[in-house]
Order: C-alpha cells, then sequence, then structure tokens
C-alpha cells in the first residue's frame, strides 16, 4: 500500500478510517443453537445458512428437552470473524431460538464424532485394517470374511487420520454423524 500524499496545511487525521477493519483470514468455529422443538425450525436456521452463501461443514440435531421441546443444534462452519458475528446476531433473531453459543469463543469445549468405516481386504491389508484399528481404539462392529465395519470415536482430526491410513487398505464407505460439543468447565 503507497502512502497516502498529504498537502502541506492539511492534517493526517480522517474522518473516514483509510485501514480496513475487517479481517479475511477464515475460522473455523463451533455455534451451539438452542430452539425450540417443533416443525420448520432446523429449516429455518440452515435457510439462514443457504440464502446468504455461509457454508455448514458439519450439522448434529438432537432433542435435549422432552419436557421443555428443546433441542440444540450443533454446527461448524468457516467465515470471517466478521461473517462468523453476523450469523450468530442473525441467528438470535430467529424467533424459536433460545440462545447461541460461540464454543469456539467462549474457551474450549469438548468435541466428538462417530463414525463408522467399512474396510474391505484380504490378507495382510485385514491384519494391518485390525492392527491400526487397535491402536485408533475403533470397535469392529460387523465382520464377514470380505470386509469389516469398523466404529470409532474421536475429534474431528482423529476420524481423518483414520480415514486417511485406512483408503490404502480398502476403504470402501463411511458414515460420519458429525460434531456434537459442551464447552467446557462448570457453566
Amino acid at each position: 500500500m503507497s502512502p497516502l500524499n498529504i498537502q502541506q496545511g492539511s492534517t493526517s487525521h480522517s474522518a473516514y478510517n483509510l485501514r480496513p477493519t475487517f479481517s479475511d483470514v477464515q475460522e473455523k468455529h463451533t455455534l451451539a443453537v438452542l430452539v425450540e422443538n417443533e416443525p420448520g425450525v432446523l429449516a429455518r436456521v440452515i435457510g439462514l445458512f443457504s440464502g446468504r452463501g455461509y457454508n455448514i461443514e458439519s450439522l448434529t440435531v438432537a432433542e435435549v428437552d422432552h419436557t421443555g421441546h428443546l433441542s440444540r443444534i450443533t454446527i461448524v462452519t468457516t467465515g470471517t470473524p466478521q461473517v462468523i458475528e453476523q450469523i450468530k446476531a442473525q441467528l438470535g433473531r430467529i424467533v424459536p431460538v433460545h440462545e447461541v453459543q460461540d464454543l469456539t469463543v467462549e474457551g474450549r469445549a469438548v468435541e466428538r464424532e462417530l463414525a463408522l468405516f467399512k474396510v474391505a481386504g484380504k490378507g495382510d491389508a485385514r491384519v494391518e485394517a485390525l492392527r491400526l484399528a487397535d491402536i485408533f481404539r475403533a470397535n469392529v462392529v460387523d465382520s464377514t470374511l470380505e470386509s469389516f465395519v469398523f466404529e470409532i470415536t474421536g475429534t474431528p482430526e482423529k476420524i481423518d487420520a483414520f480415514a486417511e491410513l485406512m483408503r490404502p487398505l480398502g476403504l470402501n464407505e463411511v458414515a460420519r454423524t458429525g460434531v456434537a460439543a459442551l464447552s467446557r468447565g462448570a457453566t
């Protein structure tokens, strides 16, 4: 950026901020949204993202309070800090939304994901797949003479690492639940 050429007699102070205050750094955030468990609420929340071109990397929804009819939507999304703030503000304005928490900003959170992996292989590949599953603490939930189905729980990074190691051993199919997250500590 070239320096400003300010003529003599004028001031270097401006009524306008000439430096951009926005950041174009993309950040990943985990949002926990407590909503009324009623028809159409999930569609409205997802519509907010799709209507503005925001991406959802992970989405999980479940009823957390049967008597109060409340559900928790956990969304992992990526955007600039300004986009994330805009998403939180717009989510807070939707009528059936009770609370929006940004677990990434509020401090450390516990994040887990469940995944199922179908791995087909014979001979040494089967033995290696079982050895790696043991290292990653994955459980064998189905076994045939040609394939295994492994169940693994952990952080998204752990799931990704397991998938990369299983790919050359005959990984056929993957099913992932998406991230479930809670903030750490008493609150």
